[in-house]
């Protein structure tokens, strides 16, 4: 008795075996899943236990239970027989074919590796054990991207399982100097997370300060990789992300050569990577697969996007609320007409049109994807044209929602295309009551914001403000890929040529 209350006050193995397993069954409360498996090895009482569902059991069969049954029976087939006396290092050293074996002394490993996949080997007489890397749960396969999808480049997206997205960074990187430590976060959940990064490249200073944020985390679950995002990111009070997502393997590792940390989470098949910069949400993976030329062309089609998606239904109201000279006169008198039997200003009619569209685009998302694109556009058209008809908003109104729905698609970022939505009410706002005056005032306000923001340290703007002459040539246009010879100055910090200068071919 006096051996179990010590061994439970200080969380350590007892050398008796059947108090080891009664703790073990107590502590997960006798659950159906957790499988004790009793053998005898010669003379000595061992057991394995593990959780039937997070174990592969061709590895449990094959490489742990029949290495014991076979290295027992050889052993009895020679003359001086006998148990050996560190019975787990033979094991270890011996008897067992797998690589992945580890020893614990406390309960508190045992239940980890319990719980991430491992068989733990127990043996009377020893208060210690073995913990058998065995995992082996189902898995998602590796798929096609489904929110960052292009047209030409890799079709394939990262899973929930992190062993296999650190393996399709690999790929793409073979480079030893590819470095990637893990931490478990989550008093409860115990998640793994993984930080990688180039060595050679990124910045020392950055990946400590990576490092030293997610060891500050204590909370007691981490589900998913939004938590952790949260937690570290470096402005809490903006409706602009600081911290990039992506689902793609080849827009991380595109990062990494950039001298940027990637942050893997476990069980979600978003990976962070910081620091994040503003023009980075208008980049696409694709841009780096076309030519230049074609890639500026898009590049710039989604800066005025960005700007339509703002402005367009703030502007509308200030020109016909307060600034109708600025209009053409056959505008203006069409303008008057279409409003005549309108009965809300402009503002309350672009409201009840926007936030009906959101609902409608919150509506589309949340169905059965058999029916909710087909209810998206049906509702809108529906809406749309019995609104017009029953003289609640004017025709040109649902032109400029529509207009500003569609540009805001157009924006490759799901996180970016959210907060500009969120702004566009408070410009309209600001345009009902002050006219074009208000718009000014909110976009300088904006621009303000936007230069106190900072992403790991490094300026949000980068590479705009504060300008830098060597990394325009991937910002708002991508030049060809001779002659981006150098890495952006805002994140690398050491090792800043991709490449020799090439000499242009002679024609």
């Amino acid at each position: 008795m006096r051996e179990e209350s010590t061994a439970s006050e200080q969380h350590v193995l007892a050398a008796r075996l059947d108090l080891n397993i009664e703790e073990i069954q107590d502590r997960f409360g006798r659950s159906q899943d957790l499988v004790v498996k009793e053998m005898t090895y010669g003379t000595t009482d061992i057991a394995l236990v593990y959780i039937d569902g997070l174990v592969d059991t061709h590895v449990l069969n094959q490489s742990i239970i029949a290495s014991l049954l076979n290295g027992d029976k050889h052993s009895r087939s020679l003359p001086s027989y006998s148990t050996p006396a560190n019975l787990l290092d033979f094991f270890k050293e011996e008897v067992l074919s797998i690589g992945d074996i580890g020893q614990l002394k406390e309960m508190s490993c045992l239940f980890n590796s319990l719980l991430s996949g491992d068989v733990v080997l127990l043996a009377e007489g020893h208060a210690d054990g073995l913990h058998i890397g065995a995992a082996g749960w189902e898995d998602r396969n590796v798929g096609e991207p489904t929110t960052q999808t292009v047209i030409r480049g890799p079709m394939e997206a990262f899973t929930e399982n992190i062993r296999t997205n650190t393996a399709l960074i690999r790929r793409k990187i073979k480079d030893p100097q590819l470095w990637l430590e893990g931490r478990q976060i989550g008093t409860v959940t115990k998640t793994n997370v993984a930080v990688m990064y180039m060595r050679q490249i990124a910045d020392e200073d950055l990946v400590q300060e990576v490092f030293s944020r997610l060891d500050k985390i204590n909370i007691d679950s981490i589900l998913e990789s939004g938590y952790i995002e949260e937690f570290i990111q470096d402005k809490t009070w903006t409706p602009f992300p600081t911290v990039y997502n992506s689902e793609r393997p080849d827009t991380i590792a595109a990062g990494l050569l950039e001298g940027k940390v990637a942050i893997i989470v476990d069980g979600t098949p978003f990976v962070l990577l910081v620091p994040a910069l503003f023009v980075q949400f208008f980049q696409s993976a694709e841009d780096y697969y076309q030519r230049a030329d074609v890639s500026s062309l898009l590049r710039l089609m989604r800066f005025m996007a960005f700007f339509i998606t703002m402005l367009s239904p703030s502007l509308y109201i200030a020109v016909t609320t307060f600034h109708q000279e600025m209009l053409p006169t056959n505008l203006l008198i069409n303008l008057a007409a279409q409003r005549e039997g309108v009965p809300f200003p402009a503002f309350i009619e672009a409201l009840m049109m926007e936030v009906t569209f959101e609902i409608l685009r919150e509506a589309g998302v949340r169905m059965p994807k058999t029916v909710g694109q087909a209810v998206s556009i049906v509702g809108t058209l529906v809406i749309g044209q019995s609104a017009v008809e029953a003289g609640i908003v004017s025709a040109v109104m649902v032109i400029i929602v529509a207009i500003t729905a569609i540009s805001s698609f157009v924006i490759p970022a799901a996180g970016m295309s959210i907060s500009i939505r969120m702004i566009r009410f408070i410009l309209m706002g600001l345009a009902a009551s002050f006219g074009l005056i208000g718009i000014m005032v909110g976009l300088l306000l904006l621009v303000i914001h936007l230069s106190c923001l900072r992403s790991f340290g490094v300026p949000f703007l980068s590479s705009l403000s504060p300008f830098h002459g060597k990394d325009q040539k991937d910002t708002l246009f991508r030049l060809p890929w001779p002659l981006m010879t150098t890495r952006p100055m805002s994140t690398a910090k050491e090792n800043l040529w991709r490449q020799p200068e090439t000499p242009k071919p002679k024609t």
